[in-house]
């Protein structure tokens, strides 16, 4: 069940939103919200709903035997089950079928993939659910002895299949004591939009630009570059707007999630893009996998080791195919390298420039990102710089340059800061009761686009 979709929208919502305003305290509205989390998943995965209950009641005892003897080795032995569980899950699931095709391709055997279908938003509800008994271990969270809260925190629909990722400790007093206001649904529904907007009005039309460019049989060099830039869009606002309508459902429910976008196409270096791209993953391989590694605070080697094994953990991590652990070891590389000199060679450049260089790298990892394995990737990086021979310009490229010409410039404006600003200085000269009419302007237009619209697939279900 998507978030832009008219069934979650117009039936689904509505009822838990109702059903959550009548339960009396927050005991209740938690399992309003488990349950209409379980069905939330259940709508789209029936089986993997029994996955999800799993890992809420097995994180949920080795929190509790993990908190009893912290300190002991029994303590730890406890926190090793509830990785290799987590990861075995995760592993069995999104990678078992990446390793047989990769050992067939190698050696030249035959054997049988399992084709068992991935679930939806299993790298996400993992990561939660480890970085919670690892903070149990630490010392940083208190085992939560209720299991129907803890299935609350693991289940929680609006963040379930896409996070951001939400730790334990981020939500921990929430889920016992929350308040609920008038403005903070004000706040939520207005971030859902704004969501729901990026979404519809932006991804999508980014995302049939992209998919008229793979149809296409006339290629050329500009229609490549085009391809390259639309689909860097369309992953931004697919991704960021669904954050920003997680981040909203979570204000209305109570919930304060972690903001997982900051404008990472204004940066001016590839450190400074990663600290405001998926933030909330970016913060979980520092605080899990890089800092108990050693981050900095070690020799050079074992520093260039400890980033090069968060990359390619981080590449690996968006999907089971080559072309992703390629797009995680050149960010590595570069950041790397940015960091032994090319850094302090950036400092001493004007802006504009930074600018380009980080547009430039970022457009070009996408089209890895987005390619068809490896030989695909090969392909589509030849395509942008004239391999093969391929036109400098086509009839396919001018045609859809004209089509979709305004909105690919319209999105790259709304990358940007710019309209956020706009917003608010109309807002400051604008009567209050202007804003929640702006609101369900935005809502009914977003709704014509879906009913009339076909095209409303979402990036992130692929990892």
């Amino acid at each position: 069940m998507l978030f832009s979709g008219a069934t979650f929208l117009y039936a689904f919502l509505p009822v838990v939103l109702l059903l959550y305003a009548c339960a009396p305290g927050v005991k209740a509205k938690n399992y309003v919200l488990l349950l209409a989390s379980l069905v939330f998943y259940f709508f789209g995965e029936p089986v993997y709903v029994l996955l999800l209950i799993f890992s809420s009641i097995s994180d949920w005892l080795h929190s509790i035997y993990i908190e009893k003897h912290r300190g002991e080795k029994k303590a730890k032995i406890a926190l090793i089950s509830s990785i290799v569980i987590n990861l075995g899950m995760l592993g069995f699931f999104k990678y078992t079928d990446f390793l047989i095709g990769t050992v067939n391709s190698i050696l030249g055997t035959a054997i049988p993939k399992t084709g068992v279908p991935l679930p939806i938003g299993i790298s996400f509800f993992t990561f939660q659910t480890m970085s919670y008994t690892i903070d149990v271990y630490r010392g940083r969270a208190h085992a939560q002895r209720d299991l129907s809260t803890m299935a609350t925190f693991v289940c929680l629909f609006p963040q379930l299949i896409a996070g951001p990722i939400v730790r334990y400790v981020d939500v921990a007093a929430e889920l016992e004591e929350r308040h609920h206001s008038l403005e903070d649904v004000a706040l939520g529904i207005r971030r859902f939009a704004f969501g729901l907007g990026k979404k519809v009005m932006i991804a999508n039309i980014m995302g049939e630009f992209t998919q008229v460019f793979r149809d296409s049989s006339d290629k050329s060099v500009l229609f490549f570059w085009v391809y390259a830039i639309a689909y860097s869009l369309q992953i931004y606002f697919d991704f960021s707007g669904y954050s920003d309508m997680a981040i909203g459902l979570g204000r209305i429910f109570g919930f304060k999630f972690p903001e997982n976008f900051n404008y990472p196409y204004i940066s001016k270096s590839i450190t400074e893009f990663w600290r405001r791209w998926h933030m909330t993953l970016g913060g979980w391989f520092r605080d899990y996998v890089y800092i108990p590694l050693g981050g900095n605070r070690t020799t050079k080697l074992k520093w260039l080791r400890n980033i090069a094994i968060v990359w390619i953990l981080t590449g690996a991590w968006h999907g089971a195919e080559w072309n992703f652990v390629l797009w995680g070891v050149l960010f590595g590389v570069l950041l790397i390298i940015e960091k032994l000199w090319l850094g302090k060679v950036l400092d001493k450049l004007p802006g504009v420039f930074r600018h380009i260089y980080v547009l430039f790298v970022v457009v070009l990892s996408f089209v890895i990102f987005n390619a068809q394995g490896l030989s695909g990737v090969v392909s589509d990086i030849g395509g942008l710089f004239g391999a093969g021979g391929i036109p400098l310009v086509s009839a396919a490229a001018v045609y859809n340059l004209r089509s979709y010409g305004v909105a690919i410039v319209l999105a790259v404006i709304g990358a940007t800061p710019l309209p956020k600003w706009l917003y608010g200085k109309l807002h400051e000269g604008a009567k209050v009761a202007l804003e929640p009419l702006a609101t369900a302007a935005l809502l009914i237009v977003c709704t014509a686009l879906i009913i009339n619209g076909s095209f409303n697939p979402f990036l992130y279900f692929r990892f």
